[in-house]
């Protein structure tokens, strides 16, 4: 299967380390919008055509599908562009800073019966796996999800310490991911279950969100793919699934849905949910 890679940022380097470690998967193309960034990251990573073209990449020979990790303000224009051409769509979380634009890339992908999946990398983590394989089971009942998400930034930089060209939404982007998060542990029934998260660009931390997931008969924290339980005891998450890398097993669902031929774990319409939160949370603070 070959990939076009649509931004060449941190993440974007993050998805071409965990698409290097699946079988059958190339990424032909890389999209970018500075030339002399975009054709070293191509050599970096040994892809064979680099452009500053969404339209240029995705005309290239074979390409079935297309990962955005672009700039949140143009996905819903890229997932479109994606679409309309025929080929598959992963958008890197949040599929849109707007609820009408998430809405806008849903009847697209309804339209052209394509797989369009949001990376919504939580439901991914291995430490948040093992939490919804137990509540599934039975074996955990999930009473409150305490997150933190604290960041202290000055400038804009990406993850990589790079200045970047647009800025982030503490509440689209951040939020949710907990948001979607909790939803995806709780289902669409009222459990009672409540989820508490605090947000901020202005304190001083260790970089990350955490999750403190409270239940009926045991406490846990998940830090990225990481689990410790509430007396900061490691619990072994190795074995739930192929990899340690949340993002490597977002793209194996990926490309696991396009070969399949069946809509993919947090399909636009699946996350739609959390979009919809996020737009009440925003007219409530406006």
């Amino acid at each position: 299967m070959k990939i076009s890679m649509v931004g060449r940022g941190a993440f974007a380097k993050k998805h071409l380390a965990g698409l290097a470690r699946i079988d059958g998967v190339e990424v032909a193309s890389i999209v970018g919008r500075v030339p002399e960034t975009t054709e070293a990251t191509a050599r970096q990573f040994d892809i064979p055509h680099w452009t500053t073209s969404l339209e240029e990449s995705l005309e290239q020979p074979g390409i079935e599908a297309a990962i955005l990790t672009s700039p949140t303000q143009v996905h819903a224009a890229q997932a479109e562009q994606v679409m309309r051409a025929g080929k598959h769509v992963e958008i890197e979380i949040p599929i849109a800073d707007s609820l009408a634009d998430s809405r806008r890339i849903l009847e697209v992908q309804q339209e052209t019966r394509l797989v369009a999946m949001a990376g919504h990398t939580r439901r991914f983590n291995p430490s948040h796996q093992w939490i919804r394989n137990r509540i599934a089971a039975g074996e955990l009942s999930l009473q409150h999800l305490v997150v933190q998400t604290f960041f202290f930034r000055r400038t804009n930089m990406n993850a990589e310490g790079q200045p970047r060209s647009w800025t982030d939404h503490l509440l689209w982007h951040h939020a949710c991911h907990t948001v979607d998060l909790f939803q995806y542990h709780t289902g669409e029934t009222a459990s009672g279950a409540v989820c508490t998260l605090a947000l901020s660009f202005n304190n001083k931390v260790p970089l990350g969100t955490f999750f403190r997931y409270i239940c009926d008969n045991g406490t846990y924290i998940a830090r990225y793919d990481d689990l410790v339980d509430g007396d900061e005891n490691a619990i072994d998450v190795s074995q739930v699934d192929v990899s340690m890398d949340g993002i490597e097993l977002q793209d194996r669902e990926f490309i696991a849905a396009v070969r399949d031929g069946r809509e993919p774990n947090a399909s636009v319409a699946q996350v739609l949910p959390a979009m919809e939160t996020l737009h009440r949370l925003e007219q409530s603070l406006g």
